[in-house]
Parts: C-alpha cells; sequence; structure tokens
C-alpha cells in the first residue's frame, strides 16, 4: 500500500519524545503500566528502560530512533489496521515500522494478552 511522500516525511522527522507520552497516557488511562509499555517497546526494539531514556532526552527522530533498533525478527507477525491503513500492506519500512509500534501499543490498551501482543508462540 503507498501513502503520501509527505505522511513518510512528517513520521521521519516526529521524534520518539514527541510521542511517547502519549503512548504512556494511553495505557495508563486502560490500567495498564508505564513497565508493559517499555516490555511491547523492548520487545519491538531492543531498547532497554535506559536506552529508551537516552534516546527521549536526545529527542532523536523516529528515522533515527528505528535505524539504530534491532527490530524483533517476528515484528512482521504484526498485522492489522491503524491510522486507517493496513500495516502489512505499508510500503515505506520506516512507516511501516512505527505503525507496528502504535499497533503494539493499541493492543496493549485494548487489554490485549501480553503474550499475543508479545507474538509469542
Amino acid at each position: 500500500m503507498a501513502t503520501k511522500k509527505s505522511q513518510d516525511e512528517r513520521i521521519a522527522e516526529m521524534t520518539f519524545a514527541s510521542v511517547y507520552p502519549h503512548y504512556v497516557t494511553k495505557v495508563e488511562k486502560k490500567d495498564r503500566t508505564k513497565e508493559e509499555l517499555h516490555q511491547v517497546i523492548e520487545w519491538l526494539t531492543g531498547y532497554d528502560e535506559q536506552k529508551m531514556q537516552e534516546l527521549i532526552d536526545e529527542k532523536v527522530s523516529f528515522e533515527v530512533f528505528f535505524q539504530n533498533a534491532s527490530l524483533n525478527p517476528n515484528a512482521h507477525l504484526i498485522k492489522g489496521v491503524i491510522c486507517g491503513h493496513r500495516v502489512e500492506e505499508i510500503e515505506n519500512t520506516l512507516t511501516q515500522q512505527v505503525r507496528y509500534l502504535d499497533k503494539l501499543v493499541d493492543e496493549l490498551a485494548k487489554g490485549r494478552k501480553m503474550e499475543k501482543i508479545l507474538r509469542v508462540a
């Protein structure tokens, strides 16, 4: 699925630090914890809590955030619709990775079991 170039550029330039507080608010509103959010982010990116905080403090863009991440080999198992797009059909790799993260946060906020979110067999 093709996305508009301007959308891809906007996502690439957006900072993880600007979105992270919204992730925290979203999951905590649904009685999930910041620790669970960190577990989900670490599963997808390989970043532990300390590294995440460094990236927040450095205000890195999503482009840099995902360039340096060790994407989980099972990330391709993340499927479904986020922001009106099927994540598995997004052609731009970075946009797809950001949407993977959005999808995982949504699943956490919706109360999905952690084993399902983390694609544990």
